[in-house]
């Protein structure tokens, strides 16, 4: 069966996850809106309501590497939540960073032995964005993060599957395949809501 035509926001549409997902959403007949670094500031809830007006859902996979990153996720998650809202925009999937999702064992992934710390402040900084979005959303918004549950596979071939699982330091998932997610989640099949969770191939 056709699935639904919809209209998706996505923020951070030059980034890989991101030109992904408009791809994925483009191949299922989906209306796009490409939002890159240069066309609005996702840390202002006017400029997101303004680029987010009159669709039903938002991608957003966004990151500035001049920018603190304790400061500048939750700065975009408090933009988010008054932004999309604002616009009518009823769901909000973002894609958050496996390093601070739990293992199978309970540990964060990024406190597990020979984990690499040089860019823990990322990891906290994403953390932070995560609890700020969590803190701030209202009721009207609907919401999930997901991150692939370890690192992107970047030579592997897509499989056009995945599952949901917890973090994995030698859990490899396609862009593609994540994207597969990230739009299923979107408006085609939203399955979880108000939570962050790991994605893994099938």
């Amino acid at each position: 069966m056709e699935s639904k035509r919809s209209r998706i926001v996505i923020f951070g549409a030059g980034g890989r996850v991101g030109r992904a997902a408009v791809a994925e959403a483009r191949r299922r007949g989906h209306e796009v809106t490409a939002v890159g670094r240069a066309d609005g500031s996702v840390t202002d809830p006017a400029a997101v309501a303004g680029l987010a007006a009159g669709h039903d859902a938002a991608i957003v996979a966004v990151y500035d590497p001049g920018a603190r990153p304790g400061e500048f996720f939750p700065a975009v998650a408090r933009a988010l939540t008054q932004g999309l809202p604002a616009a009518g925009v009823k769901r909000l999937v973002s894609v958050g960073l496996a390093s601070v999702l739990p293992t199978k064992t309970g540990d964060l992934l990024m406190d597990t032995p020979e984990y690499p710390q040089e860019w823990r402040e990322f990891y906290l900084g994403h953390a932070a964005g995560t609890k700020a979005l969590r803190e701030t959303v209202p009721q009207a918004l609907d919401w999930v993060v997901l991150s692939p549950a370890g690192d992107f596979d970047h030579e592997g071939e897509p499989t056009g599957g995945y599952v949901f699982a917890p973090a994995a330091a030698d859990s490899l998932i396609t862009p593609h395949d994540f994207a597969r997610a990230l739009v299923d989640e979107a408006v085609e099949a939203p399955t979880l809501h108000r939570l962050h969770t790991g994605v893994a191939v099938a």
